[in-house]
């Protein structure tokens, strides 16, 4: 590895949300980025020292991805096996998802079940391969999880949702999406116990921020109520809110997030562990939090028959505190103020 760099990271969902804001952070410590995913960043050009495009269920495609062959990048060239070298780390956030339109309808549960899955497998056998021609075990991989995989059955009092990382089990996703999150960190740590792999894995809390997707059917809660609330006129008016607006959630603010991701990477525990708010507020308190920072006057329509997901969710960090010393410090208005912001103007230059 040059000089020049603290170390090198593959960085797989890089053109997406988390994806793209982890190429930034990992850049401004120092490291070599290699960028990879089905489409660029959209909002902003990708600081990865190099990007690559490219389909991940290809399996012939991650093989290449996973070999670092030098900082001038080389991506595109053939290089021999003996010059390649593993990644020092991988970041994996590349999977099939979206918001409650795309998760719960069931129109989409082949695609997400198929589609993440073979990435994740592709990415750890080839890793293990790699791994076995080299004769180092040096790639520790990190897996973004979700909470979405905790037990419906835990989370049916809004103000009182289970999601402490053991209480998993028995297990009883509310929708497939969160059972193939179970399955692939599942695998993760296969792999860890099988082959030795290093392994990190968390499970995200609706992660939320600018640079997210905030239009189109796949945008999260915070961003398709702050779109929402932007396109009122200055005086206020009416907007659509999916459920009885009763249903608890907690969002935390993507640079949180990357915080807590990097000191998971860096430690020694591998998880599973939560990386959330603990900031519970109903879906009404999150319109109204918006509003506020609009100011506004908004009016809540309630569509009953909307996807909704579990009735209550809410991060529990007990776990985190403990093994590595972090808790979220932005309230969820400070967040959403950045997001509102961040959206208005996406809207302002359409």
């Amino acid at each position: 590895m040059s000089d020049l760099y603290k170390k090198t990271a593959l960085v797989l969902g890089a053109g997406g949300f988390i994806g793209s804001h982890m190429v930034k952070r990992l850049r401004e410590e120092g490291y070599w980025v290699r960028g990879v995913d089905l489409k660029h960043t959209e909002f902003s050009k990708s600081e990865a020292n190099e990007f690559v495009s490219g389909d991940l269920r290809d399996v012939d495609f991650v093989r290449r991805c996973i070999r670092f062959t030098g900082h001038l990048g080389n991506f595109y060239q053939d290089i021999v096996d003996k010059f390649a070298e593993p990644f020092d780390e991988i970041y994996q956030f590349a999977a099939d998802m979206g918001g409650a339109g795309f998760v719960f309808t069931g129109e989409n549960d082949a695609d997400i079940m198929h589609n993440s899955v073979t990435i994740n497998l592709n990415v750890l056998d080839e890793q293990r391969k790699l791994n076995e021609l080299k004769e180092v075990n040096k790639t520790k991989i990190f897996y973004s999880g979700s909470a979405c995989m905790y037990p419906e059955h835990n989370q049916l009092d809004p103000d009182n949702p289970d999601c402490r990382e053991e209480s998993a089990y028995p297990a009883n996703p509310d929708s497939e999406y969160g059972w193939e999150k179970l399955f692939s960190e599942r695998l993760y740590f296969a792999y860890n116990r099988n082959h030795g792999i290093p392994v990190r894995v968390a499970r995200y809390h609706n992660i939320f921020g600018p640079e997210g997707t905030w239009d189109g059917g796949r945008e999260k809660a915070p961003a398709a109520i702050c779109r929402k609330v932007a396109y009122l006129p200055e005086q206020g008016g009416a907007i659509e809110v999916w459920g009885d607006g009763l249903q608890t959630r907690s969002f935390l603010f993507v640079d949180e997030c990357v915080e807590a991701t990097r000191r998971l990477m860096d430690g020694e525990f591998i998880g599973p562990v939560n990386i959330g708010s603990e900031e519970m507020v109903t879906i009404n308190q999150l319109v109204d939090t918006a509003a506020k920072v609009a100011g506004k006057d908004v009016q809540k329509i309630h569509k009953l028959d909307a996807p909704l997901g579990v009735r209550g969710r809410n991060s529990n960090n007990d776990l985190i505190r403990k093994e590595l010393g972090w808790d979220y410090s932005q309230t969820l208005e400070e967040g959403i103020k950045k997001t509102y912001n961040w959206i208005q103007e996406q809207i302002n230059n359409k």
